[in-house]
């Protein structure tokens, strides 16, 4: 399985051999003999490349969580818990995983030179337990779970565009005004556009978008370059606020605040690269004022 999951993540026999410290024909031959072993093909191999088939693809991300498993149970064993190793596996959504956790995982690998990282930057909800996923951060309020939840700041919804938008259109003073204003929205399935305000989100306003854009990248882009008002999260628009790109509006009128949460299995212990990361990154986002 070793020597599998290394041919699949380097796409080459050969590179797989030279990092496996082994001779070609042996990984040629350890692959050969698993596929006999499964009784069914798990790599295309052609001339110029080796591809995964679809049931080398599934047994791929099996093999990937358990030799995961593997590690955390000789680690264990041999009274490594005290210094985090071993392949850790984070998910958040692509923007705030981009701006906000990846700093703080490079950082966190820098530390602990015996930690290797995979990040899954997804816009949807991932099932952290089926998906072999050590950590989640979670923004939204959380479900009933058994996951142990460290809270670590807030995002708003906020209504935002850029200084020249205000100079040439003026800014709205409630919610009512945004009728006379150019709208920039999300296709996505999480953008409404019943415009919810107050703290009790009983303040509502239809908007009628003149222009969509299929990411939330897009929205944020577009409402920089001043065409008109977006209504992103506030996280999503963190740098720009910062350098004066963008203004906040309206923001006596902003829903309550949503949390933001690192959450990771509950019920089994911990290992020291779990603990370590949620600590270290805790510590990093509390400190951060565009979420705190």
């Amino acid at each position: 399985m070793q020597v599998f999951a290394k041919v699949a993540e380097t796409g080459s026999f050969a590179e797989a051999a030279r990092q496996l410290h082994m001779s070609p024909p042996a990984v040629t031959r350890a692959v050969a003999s698993l596929e006999d072993l499964i009784g069914t093909r798990l790599l295309i191999r052609t001339t110029r490349s080796v591809k995964l088939t679809e049931a080398g693809g599934r047994y791929f991300e099996d093999c990937r969580r358990i030799l995961a498993e593997i590690s955390e149970a000789e680690a264990a064993a041999a009274g490594s818990y005290a210094t985090p190793t071993g392949m850790l596996s984070i998910t958040a959504s692509v923007v705030f995983g981009e701006i906000y956790i990846l700093p703080i995982l490079m950082e966190f690998l820098d530390l602990y030179p015996a930690v290797t990282a995979r990040a899954l930057f997804l816009d949807r909800v991932t099932n952290i337990v089926d998906e072999g996923i050590d950590i989640a951060i979670r923004i939204g309020h959380l479900p009933d779970s058994s996951f142990a939840a460290v809270r670590v700041g807030t995002v708003r919804r906020v209504v935002c565009g850029s200084p020249a938008y205000f100079e040439a259109h003026g800014m709205p003073r409630s919610p009512a005004d945004l009728a006379n204003h150019r709208i920039i929205a999300a296709t996505s399935a999480f953008s409404a556009l019943d415009w919810r305000f107050d703290k009790d989100e009983k303040t509502a306003v239809t908007v009628s978008p003149r222009l969509y854009c299929s990411t939330y990248e897009g929205v944020v882009a577009a409402a920089m370059q001043g065409w008109g008002l977006a209504r992103p999260l506030s996280y999503q628009i963190g740098p720009a606020l910062l350098a004066g790109d963008l203004l906040t509006v309206l923001s006596d009128h902003e829903p309550e605040p949503l949390p933001i949460h690192i959450i990771h299995p509950e019920g089994r212990r911990a290992s020291a690269k779990v603990r370590a990361f949620v600590d270290f990154a805790a510590d990093r986002l509390r400190a951060n004022t565009l979420i705190n």
